[in-house]
């Protein structure tokens, strides 16, 4: 399949995602829902945003983080599975698992140790 096959067969699969934009980067394309980059379209293989949650999903399928080359590696990219690439429905849930950061990661801490006495009544 050609590149621009590729690319349009991956935007038609998500076509139901609202304001979906896809730019030229890294060689291949990136994918943006509004302003969230989310997405990578490259060398045939589509690539989407993992966390913490769903990194495991991708790897206990055997997929690959995304390497635009030798020396690089964006390790929160992972290669999607075939069977969910042309099963519209569930890339469509991927996706916007890769869009959408999950409740609990937003209620991390941003630091080891629990905040200051300041921290906590700041501005009371």
């Amino acid at each position: 399949m050609r590149a621009d096959s590729f690319k349009d067969f991956v935007l038609d699969q998500l076509g139901p995602l609202p304001q979906l934009m896809c730019k030229a980067m890294f060689g291949g394309h990136g994918l943006y829902q509004r302003m969230t980059f989310f997405g990578i379209i490259h060398k045939g293989r589509l690539y989407l945003k993992t966390n913490r949650m769903t990194q495991a999903s991708y790897a206990a399928r055997g997929m690959q983080p995304f390497r635009p080359n030798g020396k690089q590696l964006l390790a929160h990219y992972y290669e999607v599975p075939v069977d969910i690439l042309e099963d519209a429905e569930q890339l469509g849930a991927w996706a916007r698992q890769a869009i959408t950061p999950p409740t609990a990661q937003l209620m991390l801490p941003f630091h080891d140790h629990p905040p200051t006495r300041d921290v906590l009544t700041h501005g009371s």
